[in-house]
């Protein structure tokens, strides 16, 4: 880096600072006001800073990493998590239900479906215990890749024993908590559209470069990193490393780390079955805060659009990096020897002075930006759902946002010292999405559509599933991604279902207030018969219109990004017949969904 560049960098940090810090006295007010931005942001605002949270270093280094090894077929492989495909169900109905329940947090939510009663106050407690694991476990994740990141080009030293990458990761990570401790939602919203532009910025000129000076040969070499610590290179045909129709078998060696996907149909598979029930599950954290802030049902369904369309960028982004790293070591002999290193050598080596500060503000803009939303968010449940509900009932509102700031701290120290522990952030993020994502998905889906679950049952299913993902964490760590996702949710779903009809249902008079305002579709019976038959049919006329757009809503997002990425690839048969489609499913989409926008919940 030369002095532009590093100049860039360091008016970018201060200025996130100085409007991160600008906020500082309207998130102080209350903690709906630190927490939820009073629940006046705008959906553009709320889906530009989804965007720029769900587009991060590690995340980012990951994607480019399956590209550069298994060419356009590892775009398949981020179903688990990298394509976010989430979004195509937050976009139709599920970040309506969120929103309508007028909470602050996933764990307080728990008491709006099962009551004020020990089932639900039980669930609450679990939930937000749960959550704030998974929180700093994720915390751990981000700040790993940053630091790897960002550890390439700082060079620093080995300070008393400390490696350079932590200490990296020490100062991003300190630089993001200061505003976000200090303004809440308000500033992690605004630093983050303000990021969102230097995000994009950014990949718009890495494209750029790469469409218009790197050129794939008709062979090249990969290497990827075997499980004893070394490395094996693959001799690759171009037409074969484009094609982004996704073969059933691969062929990495068994040494290699990336043998894991050779069974790539059967892994693909349960990439999609696990989203797929996360998506009709919902969420917690970041993105069901953007939710809850939301200011009515059509504000959540445009942010997410917006999102959705904002997020497209990432994956022609990837493709270039990974397209400009094959012809750097290809051209040069120097083979990247880790696919995870290659985005910061691409930066180091072929990014022309003062574009380079641009695009490592960007990407630190887009680590900081996931960071902050993460820790702001994984604090509410502490002060919240905890400390408010279980401690301290009658705190002021003083009180309760100092005890936001200290959670901010808690969670980013406990988030740094799991990063001693982790090695590659491919598997730590494969852990975190198919194991211990799983303990919380079946008792979250569950919760949506079947009226006899209780705060019991639920408590049960987040217990036994979160439980059996530590444990096959720290026993089998090596064991393939499908197999841990089965392992943990079929034991997740028996404890669920078991303790459920062990125990007491909900009562009527919770549920049918739930059923009423959130107007879920499912087993529903019992309490749909309650209802006047007006408010019945009108539910049942939404729930029928909800599900034909879940069925349009995932191939489009599918379609949408895969069709961004073939343009990079320069893949023009695939591209037109991509596009065709996209067209279909967009004009479907827009018939039976965005027509139907309403304002219900204003």
């Amino acid at each position: 880096m030369e002095i532009i560049d590093y100049s860039i960098v360091v008016v970018y940090l201060v200025g996130i600072l100085i409007i991160g810090m600008w906020f500082e006295k309207k998130a102080s007010k209350s903690i709906d006001s630190f927490f939820l931005g009073d629940r006046s942001l705008k959906w553009w605002a709320l889906g530009a800073s989804g965007m720029a949270s769900n587009i991060d270093v590690s995340g980012t280094m990951i994607n480019v990493a399956l590209i550069y090894a298994l060419g356009a077929q590892g775009y398949f492989v981020e179903i688990r998590g990298g394509i976010v495909l989430i979004m195509a169900f937050m976009m139709v109905f599920m970040g309506k239900w969120n929103r309508r329940a007028r909470v602050m947090t996933l764990a307080e939510w728990m008491v709006f479906r099962f009551g004020n009663s020990r089932q639900g106050k039980i669930a609450r407690l679990v939930c937000a215990v749960a959550v704030l694991m998974s929180t700093i476990a994720i915390t751990g994740y981000f700040a790993i890749g940053s630091g790897k990141f960002i550890g390439e080009f700082l060079q620093l030293p080995e300070i008393w024993g400390v490696k350079p990458d932590f200490i990296a990761s020490v100062i991003m990570v300190s630089i993001a908590l200061v505003y976000t401790a200090a303004s809440g939602l308000y500033g992690v919203v605004w630093t983050d559209v303000i990021q969102g532009v230097i995000i994009l910025l950014s990949i718009f000129v890495v494209i750029y470069i790469s469409m218009t000076q790197y050129f794939l040969p008709e062979t090249f070499t990969i290497s990827t990193p075997t499980f004893d610590g070394g490395f094996i290179s693959q001799t690759v045909a171009r037409e074969d490393w484009v094609n982004i129709f996704p073969k059933w078998e691969l062929n990495f060696p068994e040494e290699s780390r990336y043998s894991i996907y050779n069974l790539f149909g059967i892994s693909i598979f349960f990439y999609l079955a696990k989203t797929v029930i996360e998506g009709s599950g919902g969420t917690g954290g970041y993105m069901m805060q953007r939710y809850n802030a939301a200011r009515s049902d059509r504000d959540a369904g445009l942010l997410s659009l917006f999102w959705t369309v904002l997020l497209t960028f990432r994956w022609p982004f990837t493709a270039a990096i990974a397209i400009m790293a094959i012809v750097y070591g290809n051209s040069s002999g120097n083979i990247i020897q880790d696919p995870e290193l290659a985005l910061p050598v691409v930066v180091d080596k072929l990014i022309p002075v003062g574009f380079k500060g641009l695009l490592i503000a960007g990407l630190m803009s887009a680590a900081m930006s996931t960071f902050v939303s993460i820790v702001n968010a994984g604090a509410s449940y502490w002060v919240n759902d905890i400390y408010r509900s279980f401690i301290k009932p009658d705190a002021s509102q003083k009180s309760l946002v100092n005890q936001s700031r200290l959670a901010s701290v808690a969670v980013v120290a406990g988030g740094l010292i799991l990063t001693l522990f982790i090695g590659s952030i491919n598997e730590i993020w494969g852990w975190l999405t198919m194991s211990m994502g799983a303990g919380l998905i079946v008792p979250l889906i569950i919760r949506w559509y079947w009226w006899r679950l209780n705060g019991y049952g639920f408590t049960a299913g987040v217990f036994a599933g979160m439980t059996t993902a530590i444990v096959q964490g720290l026993l089998f760590p090596g064991s393939p991604e499908y197999i841990s996702f089965l392992a943990v949710s079929v034991l997740s779903f028996t404890g669920t279902v078991i303790v459920t009809l062990l125990t007491e249902p909900t009562e009527d008079e919770v549920l049918s207030k739930f059923y009423l305002k959130t107007r879920p579709f499912g087993f529903w019976g019992k309490i749909a018969e309650q209802i006047d038959p007006e408010s019945r049919a009108s539910i049942k006329k939404e729930n029928k219109r909800d599900i034909i757009s879940g069925f349009i809503s995932v191939p489009w997002q599918l379609t949408l990004f895969a069709t961004a990425m073939v343009v990079v690839l320069r893949d023009w048969t695939t591209f037109i017949i991509l596009f065709f489609i996209l067209a279909v499913l967009s004009y479907l989409l827009y018939t039976v969904w965005y027509k139907n926008l309403d304002t219900n919940g204003e």
